[in-house]
């Protein structure tokens, strides 16, 4: 396909989200959007639509302007998603925090991201009030005022720290109407932080068109019959992008909790009639260890995404009856760069027909290939890693680390390259050598090693460099180091990961050598780590030791820490 007609692809759904948010709005007012399951509370797109019209006028009645920085700092999915689009409606930028961060986390990201408002929840607001006085853009501040008998109502707000300026939710809620705004595919649409391997992390800067083309792939085989269940936070792209706006884009229906829980998704699943799902790697271990029902298979669940995808995935599909299953490579920078659909289960065989909505097998196989998508049998994919054909939107390029093309079947770094204007990222925020170096020789490099096999599948291989991933989030060695030199008595600090004994993902190792006529212990670490670190950059294994070992050039080495604690363990 060339270059009109993917852009007609991505136009002929309508690429800018508030516009279809405001399609729907008209077209299919009284059907319902949001459900929000924390509180029993549903919203219709004309509520949801006139609600965040009125929060994008009040955005503006205080000083917010068209590509002014508003951060989002709660744990509540509905809050997020209100101002997420009234931020939007207001012309300006997205900016989500991750609502596990306090003190130095919290205030390198707000100091960065420099806000001209922060939006947030009486239960965070003291995690604001602590790093009031180091906040450099001294934003406003806005505490939500939850109604009376919902499942996080507080009768009196704390108040803002006086370094700050107060918003009241009144304020931000009352009548008013939408400004006169318009936005055009390639403006900023959502700051979205990602860590760094050799440094902080950076926020990435995507464009309307980047939301279009990321969720393109797992729309596609969507319409307003489905029921799209999100348990993701909303400072990833993953709640807030594939599940929400991709709700948008279909005009169905999208139910959403705080947080995941094993004992009651499958009572979630039923009782809103859910046909779609992300699945991370340890939610689909902690669902498979319930013990196996007659009736595991009656539900709705037709379509599951899953990240990464498991050798195993045709089990979980035939226990639970999931007809498909979509895997892909997405990435805060690029969007869904590689995408698969697998038919795991002939129609009938798989969800009961009487619980079965949304697409046909027959449909999702025409609208596969009409969207430019690969569509095969679950039995056929049986090598580890796969993410599937490039997407339609990208070239792809597996390279070496002279950045010379790989040939088939050799690991390399895995590239993109856009072959339409702001389908990547924009840029690593205040942070113009990062971007280019990230951007080499036109191509983006993801930091991740990638095969390509003699048919064009791609297939995942390792993260390159110091990337670890704990309960589904990305973060760096360096973060977790960074965090714990903090504490007076570590001289040295060395984080490594390694794999964990749960699914796919990671267990964190620091080494840590105190300072000199310092003692430190274990337990002084870990009770420092319980303080200030979100849980899921906590180490798991901790050890103090005299020395750790580096180059001649001071450069710690890091593998040699790695096989020192998986033999250690008994696990080499």
């Amino acid at each position: 396909m060339d270059e009109h007609q993917l852009t007609q692809m991505l136009r002929a759904d309508e690429e800018i989200i508030t516009k279809k948010l405001d399609y729907w709005a008209q077209e299919a007012g009284g059907k319902t959007f949001f459900y929000y399951g924390e509180d029993d509370v549903t919203l219709t797109y004309a509520e949801f639509s006139k609600r965040t019209d009125a929060i994008a006028g009040n955005l503006a009645a205080i000083g917010i302007e068209q590509g002014d920085h508003v951060s989002v700092f709660t744990t509540n999915s509905l809050l997020c998603t209100l101002m997420m689009f009234g931020i939007w409606k207001a012309g300006a930028v997205f900016c989500p925090v991750n609502f596990s961060f306090s003190r130095r986390l919290l205030a390198y990201q707000l100091n960065d991201t420099a806000p001209k408002l922060i939006v947030t929840a009486p239960d965070l607001l003291p995690k604001v009030n602590e790093i009031a006085e180091e906040l450099k853009s001294l934003p406003a501040v806005t505490v939500y005022q939850a109604p009376e008998g919902s499942h996080d109502y507080t009768a009196e707000l704390p108040a803002v720290h006086s370094s700050l300026k107060a918003v009241t939710w009144e304020e931000l809620t009352g009548p008013a109407s939408r400004p006169d705004i318009t936005v055009t595919f390639h403006d900023p649409a959502n700051l979205v932080y990602t860590s760094g391997t050799t440094g902080p992390s950076k926020g990435v800067v995507q464009s309307y068109r980047w939301m279009a083309g990321y969720s393109y792939g797992l729309r596609a085989i969507l319409t307003p019959d489905d029921v799209i269940y999100n348990d993701l936070p909303l400072y990833h792209v993953g709640g807030a992008i594939a599940n929400v706006c991709r709700a948008v884009w279909a005009g169905c229906e999208v139910v959403v909790w705080n947080r995941f829980s094993p004992n009651e998704f499958w009572n979630r699943i039923h009782s809103r009639k859910v046909t779609t799902a992300i699945l991370l790697d340890v939610m689909l271990s902690w669902l498979t260890k319930a013990e196996p029902r007659d009736d595991d298979r009656r539900n709705t669940l037709n379509k599951v995404y899953m990240q990464p995808l498991p050798l195993n995935h045709s089990d979980f599909a035939k226990r639970f009856g999931i007809d498909f299953v979509q895997a892909a490579f997405g990435q805060t920078e690029t969007g869904m760069g590689a995408f698969v659909i697998l038919k795991e289960l002939e129609e009938g065989q798989g969800t009961p027909p009487d619980q079965y909505h949304g697409m046909s097998h027959s449909e999702v196989k025409k609208a596969a290939e009409e969207s430019g998508l690969l569509l095969m049998a679950g039995e056929k994919a049986t090598r580890k890693g796969l993410m599937g054909y490039p997407s339609p939107f990208v070239e792809v390029s597996i390279r070496n680390e002279n950045d010379e093309e790989c040939p088939v079947e050799e690991p390399g770094q895995l590239t993109y390259r856009p072959r339409l204007p702001g389908l990547l990222f924009q840029s690593y925020l205040g942070k113009p050598e990062k971007t280019i170096e990230a951007l080499k020789n036109l191509w983006f490099h993801t930091g991740d090693a990638a095969v390509l096999d003699k048919d064009g599948l791609l297939y995942f291989v390792d993260r390159l460099g110091d990337r670890i991933r704990v309960r589904g989030e990305n973060l760096s060695s360096f973060q977790v180091e960074d965090m714990l030199t903090q504490l007076s008595a570590v001289n040295i600090c060395a984080v490594v990961s390694i794999p964990s004994d749960e699914g796919d993902e990671d267990d964190i190792v620091a080494y840590i050598v105190p300072s000199a006529g310092k003692d430190l212990t274990e337990d002084e670490v870990r009770s420092y780590s319980d303080d200030n670190l979100p849980k899921f950059m906590r180490p798991r294994y901790i050890r103090i030791v005299d020395s750790i070992p580096q180059t001649l050039t001071h450069k710690v080495e890091k593998y040699k820490l790695r096989n020192m604690i998986l033999q250690e363990l008994g696990r080499k």
